[in-house]
Protein backbone atom coordinates (compact mmCIF):
# COMPACT_ATOMS: atom_id res chain seq x y z
CA UNK A 1 0.00 0.00 0.00
CA UNK A 2 1.58 3.16 -1.55
CA UNK A 3 -0.07 5.18 1.92
CA UNK A 4 2.60 3.26 4.11
CA UNK A 5 5.77 3.88 2.54
CA UNK A 6 4.47 7.89 2.00
CA UNK A 7 4.00 8.02 5.26
CA UNK A 8 7.32 6.70 6.14
CA UNK A 9 9.14 8.30 3.65
CA UNK A 10 8.31 11.37 5.75
CA UNK A 11 8.67 10.13 9.24
CA UNK A 12 10.74 7.39 9.34
CA UNK A 13 9.88 7.10 13.51
CA UNK A 14 6.25 6.66 12.72
CA UNK A 15 5.09 3.57 14.57
CA UNK A 16 2.96 0.83 13.24
CA UNK A 17 0.01 2.22 15.27
CA UNK A 18 0.35 5.33 14.24
CA UNK A 19 0.33 4.41 10.70
CA UNK A 20 -2.36 2.32 11.14
CA UNK A 21 -4.66 4.96 12.37
CA UNK A 22 -3.85 6.50 9.52
CA UNK A 23 -4.41 4.25 6.71
CA UNK A 24 -7.36 2.59 8.68
CA UNK A 25 -5.42 -1.03 8.57
CA UNK A 26 -4.85 -3.23 11.21
CA UNK A 27 -1.43 -2.88 13.30
CA UNK A 28 -0.46 -6.42 12.14
CA UNK A 29 -1.04 -5.85 8.49
CA UNK A 30 0.86 -2.61 8.28
CA UNK A 31 4.10 -4.30 10.25
CA UNK A 32 3.33 -7.15 8.41
CA UNK A 33 3.91 -5.19 5.10
CA UNK A 34 6.74 -3.04 6.52
CA UNK A 35 8.97 -6.50 7.52
CA UNK A 36 7.99 -7.64 4.11
CA UNK A 37 9.28 -4.43 2.24
CA UNK A 38 12.54 -4.09 4.72
CA UNK A 39 13.10 -8.00 4.03
CA UNK A 40 12.34 -7.51 -0.21
CA UNK A 41 14.37 -4.31 -0.15
CA UNK A 42 11.59 -2.01 -1.30
CA UNK A 43 12.36 -0.17 2.05
CA UNK A 44 16.54 0.29 1.88
CA UNK A 45 17.22 2.47 4.73
CA UNK A 46 15.57 4.64 7.42
CA UNK A 47 17.07 8.23 7.66
CA UNK A 48 17.64 11.73 10.00
CA UNK A 49 18.39 14.38 8.07
CA UNK A 50 20.79 16.35 10.30
CA UNK A 51 21.16 20.63 10.32
CA UNK A 52 25.28 20.08 11.37
CA UNK A 53 26.10 23.84 10.65
CA UNK A 54 24.13 24.20 13.30
CA UNK A 55 25.99 22.27 15.88
CA UNK A 56 29.07 23.82 14.33
CA UNK A 57 30.12 20.71 12.55
CA UNK A 58 29.65 20.67 8.51
CA UNK A 59 31.74 18.69 5.44
CA UNK A 60 32.10 20.10 2.33
CA UNK A 61 29.83 18.80 -0.56
CA UNK A 62 30.62 18.76 -4.39
CA UNK A 63 28.40 17.65 -7.16
CA UNK A 64 30.90 16.32 -9.96
CA UNK A 65 29.68 16.05 -13.73
CA UNK A 66 31.28 13.31 -15.31
CA UNK A 67 31.42 12.34 -18.76
CA UNK A 68 32.72 8.72 -19.25
CA UNK A 69 32.57 6.73 -22.45
CA UNK A 70 29.93 4.01 -22.34
CA UNK A 71 31.06 -0.12 -22.32
CA UNK A 72 29.78 -2.56 -24.99
CA UNK A 73 26.88 -4.24 -23.99
CA UNK A 74 26.60 -2.54 -20.58
CA UNK A 75 26.06 0.92 -21.33
CA UNK A 76 26.74 3.20 -18.29
CA UNK A 77 26.28 0.87 -16.16
CA UNK A 78 29.52 -0.65 -15.39
CA UNK A 79 31.42 2.50 -14.96
CA UNK A 80 28.79 4.03 -12.77
CA UNK A 81 29.21 0.57 -10.15
CA UNK A 82 33.30 1.60 -10.32
CA UNK A 83 32.74 4.88 -9.17
CA UNK A 84 29.42 4.36 -7.14
CA UNK A 85 32.08 2.30 -5.07
CA UNK A 86 34.16 4.99 -4.02
CA UNK A 87 33.24 5.32 -0.15
CA UNK A 88 33.67 9.28 -1.03
CA UNK A 89 30.54 9.28 -3.40
CA UNK A 90 27.36 10.14 -1.65
CA UNK A 91 25.03 9.48 -4.31
CA UNK A 92 25.56 9.03 -8.27
CA UNK A 93 23.15 9.62 -11.21
CA UNK A 94 22.53 8.49 -15.05
CA UNK A 95 21.63 12.15 -16.48
CA UNK A 96 20.80 13.78 -19.37
CA UNK A 97 22.70 16.63 -20.61
CA UNK A 98 26.58 17.96 -21.42
CA UNK A 99 27.63 14.62 -19.03
CA UNK A 100 26.69 11.26 -18.25
CA UNK A 101 26.94 11.10 -14.89
CA UNK A 102 26.15 12.96 -12.07
CA UNK A 103 27.65 12.27 -8.53
CA UNK A 104 27.55 13.73 -5.30
CA UNK A 105 30.94 13.21 -3.01
CA UNK A 106 31.66 14.43 0.89
CA UNK A 107 35.00 15.36 2.07
CA UNK A 108 36.41 17.08 5.08
CA UNK A 109 37.57 19.71 3.24
CA UNK A 110 38.03 21.23 -0.82
CA UNK A 111 41.51 19.44 -0.81
CA UNK A 112 40.34 15.73 0.18
CA UNK A 113 37.62 16.29 -3.08
CA UNK A 114 40.11 17.49 -5.16
CA UNK A 115 41.97 14.34 -4.53
CA UNK A 116 39.44 12.21 -5.11
CA UNK A 117 38.85 13.66 -8.06
CA UNK A 118 42.91 13.61 -9.43
CA UNK A 119 43.68 10.51 -7.80
CA UNK A 120 40.57 8.17 -8.36
CA UNK A 121 37.85 9.27 -10.21
CA UNK A 122 39.93 11.30 -13.56
CA UNK A 123 42.11 8.41 -13.93
CA UNK A 124 39.71 5.36 -14.45
CA UNK A 125 39.63 4.34 -17.68
CA UNK A 126 36.37 5.09 -18.90
CA UNK A 127 36.20 8.68 -17.45
CA UNK A 128 36.68 11.22 -20.01
CA UNK A 129 36.19 14.58 -18.18
CA UNK A 130 34.85 16.07 -15.07
CA UNK A 131 32.97 19.10 -13.94
CA UNK A 132 33.37 19.73 -10.16
CA UNK A 133 30.49 22.44 -8.01
CA UNK A 134 31.47 22.84 -4.94
CA UNK A 135 28.18 23.63 -3.04
CA UNK A 136 27.78 26.54 -0.96
CA UNK A 137 25.24 26.46 1.05
CA UNK A 138 21.94 24.05 1.67
CA UNK A 139 18.57 25.46 1.43
CA UNK A 140 16.42 22.44 0.95
CA UNK A 141 17.49 18.91 0.99
CA UNK A 142 15.48 15.42 1.12
CA UNK A 143 12.00 17.45 1.18
CA UNK A 144 13.15 19.87 4.17
CA UNK A 145 14.19 23.51 4.18
CA UNK A 146 17.00 24.22 6.50
CA UNK A 147 15.79 27.35 8.03
CA UNK A 148 18.53 29.94 8.06
CA UNK A 149 18.34 33.17 9.41
CA UNK A 150 17.63 36.36 7.41
CA UNK A 151 20.00 39.56 7.69
CA UNK A 152 18.12 42.58 8.73
CA UNK A 153 18.24 45.66 6.66
CA UNK A 154 19.59 48.08 8.19
CA UNK A 155 19.34 50.36 5.51
CA UNK A 156 17.30 53.07 5.78
CA UNK A 157 14.24 53.86 3.68
CA UNK A 158 14.51 56.17 0.42
CA UNK A 159 11.64 58.82 0.90
CA UNK A 160 11.43 61.31 -1.72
Amino acid sequence: MKEIFEILEQNARATPEQISTMVDKPVSEVEKMIRQAEKDGTILKYKTIINWPKLGEGDIWALIEVRVTPQRDVGFDAIAERIYQFPEVYSAYLVSGTCDLAILVKGKNMQEISSFVTEKLAPLERVQSTVTHFLLKRYKENGETFHLPREINKRLPITP
